[in-house]
C-alpha cells in the first residue's frame, strides 16, 4: 500500500527529522512511497540511505553527513538549555563503532560515546555527559540545572546521569537544583561553593521582593542575564529603589551582567569580597557596640 508523500514526511519528523531506510521501512514506507516523497520534495536525502524534511536544521544535517547526530553544546542549545558559551564548530555524537565521514568544509568536533539517538539529535543524557568531558565542570553543571528547571530530565534521569559521570564530578549532580532561576545564577551558587561562603538563593526581602542572592546574610547580589535590560529607564529605576531599600535594611547590593559575570570573574569575585569584609566589619562594630 502505497503512503501519501505528506504522510511519509509526517513520519520523518516524528523520528526527529532524520530517518534511516530502515527506520521508515519499520513503519510501512516502502520503496515507491519514499520515491514518491522525494520527487515530491517532502523529503530530500542527505546521504545514501539516509532522509531528512526540508526544513530539518543545518546543524542537524551537518552532523548526519558527519557520520553520527547532533551532541554536546548544539544538541542542549538545540533543546533551549542555558549554555555559558558555545563555539561555531557543530558538535557530533558518534557511536563507538561508527565511522567519521569527511564532508565539504568539515570542522566538526566528534565525541564517541555510548550513544543513543532521535533521527539526527544525540540523547539529552548523552550531550551532557559529553560537553562535561568537551568543556569542564562549570558548563555542565550550569546546563544540567537549566535542564531540571526545564523539566527536560526526570529525577531518575538525573540519577542515571550521575551514575554516567566520573566519580569526581557527581558531586555537581547532588549539588544541582531543580529551581535555578538562570544560567548565571547556577553558575555563581557553584563557584561560591568552592570558596565556602554561604551563598543564599532567590531570597525574600521585606519590602524589596525576590532577590538573586544574599551572601553571609548581609550583602545582596544580583545578575542580569537579559540583553537591554539596563536600558530600560523603568527597569533602572526599580532596582533603584530595590537598593535604596535594601540599603535601609542594612544590606550592600552588588550587581553584575551576563559579560562581568563571564569574562571578567576576577573582578567580580574581587569586587564581592571586598563587600563581604565591609559587611563583616560593621557586623563586627554592631557586636563590640
Amino acid at each position: 500500500m502505497r503512503i501519501h508523500p505528506v504522510e511519509v514526511r509526517r513520519w520523518c519528523e516524528s523520528l526527529g527529522g532524520v530517518a534511516r531506510t530502515a527506520e521508515l521501512a519499520r513503519v510501512g514506507v516502502d520503496r515507491h512511497s519514499l520515491r514518491a516523497a522525494l520527487d515530491a520534495g517532502e523529503l530530500r536525502r542527505v546521504r545514501e540511505g539516509v532522509y531528512a524534511t526540508p526544513d530539518t536544521g543545518a546543524e542537524v544535517i551537518t552532523a548526519v553527513l558527519h557520520g553520527g547526530a547532533l551532541g554536546c553544546a548544539n544538541r542542549l542549545r538545540a533543546e533551549g538549555l542555558w549554555l555559558i558559551g558555545c563555539d561555531d564548530r557543530v558538535h557530533v555524537s558518534m557511536p563507538p563503532t561508527g565511522r567519521r565521514r569527511p564532508h565539504a568544509g568539515c570542522a566538526c568536533v566528534s565525541h564517541w560515546t555510548a550513544s543513543t539517538t532521535d533521527g539526527g539529535m544525540g540523547s539529552l543524557a548523552d550531550a551532557l555527559v559529553q560537553l562535561l568531558q568537551c568543556r569542564g565542570a562549570e558548563d555542565f553543571f550550569v546546563a544540567l540545572e537549566s535542564a531540571m528547571r526545564k523539566r527536560r530530565l526526570s529525577r531518575s534521569g538525573v540519577q542515571r546521569l550521575r551514575a554516567r559521570v566520573q566519580a569526581q564530578h557527581r558531586h555537581l549532580v547532588d549539588f544541582a537544583r531543580w529551581d535555578a532561576d538562570s544560567g548565571l545564577e547556577s553558575l555563581l551558587r557553584l563557584r561560591f561553593r568552592r570558596s565556602g561562603l554561604d551563598l543564599a538563593p532567590q531570597v525574600r526581602i521585606p519590602g524589596v521582593g525576590r532577590v538573586d542572592f544574599v551572601l553571609i546574610g548581609l550583602v545582596v547580589i544580583e545578575v542580569d542575564g537579559v540583553p537591554g535590560h539596563a536600558d530600560s529607564p523603568l527597569s533602572r529605576h526599580k532596582d533603584l529603589v530595590r537598593d535604596a531599600i535594601a540599603s535601609a535594611h542594612g544590606l550592600e547590593t552588588l550587581r553584575f551582567d551576563y559579560a562581568l559575570v563571564v569574562h571578567e570573574w576576577p573582578l567580580v569575585e574581587a569586587a564581592i569580597l571586598a563587600a563581604v569584609d565591609r559587611a563583616r566589619r560593621r557586623r563586627a562594630r554592631r557586636v563590640v557596640g
